[in-house]
């Protein structure tokens, strides 16, 4: 899903990595929001932080959607 198919408001899914782990990374959920540094822009409200939102993040729609493609990523099943 990219950036300006969200608005402010959505609920959205995303594939996160943990910084403290490289190989592993999980779905999460998050809201988009009003950047609080760049009034014009949309940032992801995740655990009460705010992530810059960029074109290239794993942004999806449904946890089924991040789901699915997550499997196809690291190839669980």
């Amino acid at each position: 899903m990219k950036k300006n198919e969200t608005q402010l408001g959505d609920h959205v899914f995303v594939i996160c990595r943990n910084p403290h782990t490289a190989t592993a990374s999980l779905i999460q959920e998050a809201e988009v929001v009003e950047n609080p540094e760049k009034k014009q822009d949309k940032a992801l409200l995740l655990h009460d932080m705010y992530y810059e939102f960029a074109e290239e993040d794993a942004v999806f729609a449904t946890a089924d959607e991040a789901e699915r493609v997550y499997k196809q990523i690291y190839g669980e099943d």
